[in-house]
């Protein structure tokens, strides 16, 4: 029987973070790295990823970056390529990194729904199938914990939002994780999805200056948003021995709002 400090231990453990150099990415990439786990951050802009890895260090958290587009094929070979030289093997597996895009689904462009679903799903898609084929499966274990929403689960209220491919990405995102869930359970995989609700970041800034806090905040039964820290221990429950008997499950971190109608 293992001790709770023990079950939460990520000493020794890597983790590869997409999206982490800033928001959800970042918060989860703290949790992991104050418990132990040496981290690789990817995303698009090498300043943020700088910056992000110099806020970690100076917590005495072990990581590194690779600057990678998880929308482009060539970009996820290079990635799962540069996180297996640098880690030796993936232990954890956070696909955080999306994109979303706003206007009405009649006028949606073709454009904006392919850039949504390149990220949120394929990219997704191609990363894991790597990660799992080149080090988790070979090694018969691995945590991998998948960013998907809230939106995911039902549609936007009348009047708020209009995205429709965020929505339908992040409803692919949870049933993936079930999917692979049920194939890769026998290699001693678990895959488990966070479902976030409305979080203060650069991606949501503009839903909530255009719809405002203070009624966002009015439809959550906790009559608040999620903060810094909100993510932190869902997600180290998902990538830890803590979570070594769940897989395939969504837990939705959202203050409540995915409980009411």
């Amino acid at each position: 029987m293992s001790s709770i400090a023990k079950l939460f231990d990520l000493k020794g453990k890597t983790a590869l973070v997409t999206g982490g150099s800033r928001g959800l990415g970042l918060q989860i990439a703290e949790a992991l790295g104050e418990q132990g786990a040496r981290l690789v951050l990817a995303a698009r802009k090498r300043d943020e990823l700088d910056a992000a890895v110099a806020h970690l260090r100076v917590r005495g958290i072990e990581a590194d970056w690779i600057a990678a587009d998880a929308a482009h094929d060539e970009d996820i070979a290079r990635l799962a390529d540069g996180a297996l030289a640098r880690l030796g093997h993936v232990d954890i597996l956070v696909n955080n990194a999306g994109a979303t895009w706003g206007a009405p689904a009649e006028d949606y462009p073709l454009q904006a729904w392919d850039k949504v679903m390149n990220l949120n799903v394929r990219g997704l898609f191609l990363l894991t199938q790597a990660i799992g084929k080149r080090s988790m499966i070979p090694r018969r274990c691995g945590r991998i914990v998948n960013v998907a929403s809230i939106a995911g689960l039902a549609g936007n209220a009348p009047g708020t939002m209009e995205t429709i491919a965020y929505n339908t990405s992040k409803g692919a995102v949870v049933n993936f994780t079930r999917t692979l869930a049920a194939e890769w359970g026998e290699h001693g995989i678990t895959v488990n999805a966070l479902a976030p609700g409305f979080f203060p970041s650069k991606m949501t800034q503009g839903s909530l200056d255009r719809i405002g806090v203070e009624t966002m905040c009015a439809r959550v039964p906790l009559r608040r948003l999620g903060d810094d820290d909100d993510l932190k221990g869902a997600a180290l429950l998902l990538a830890s021995g803590a979570g070594k008997h769940i897989t395939g499950q969504i837990l939705a971190v959202d203050g409540g709002a995915s409980a009411v109608v």
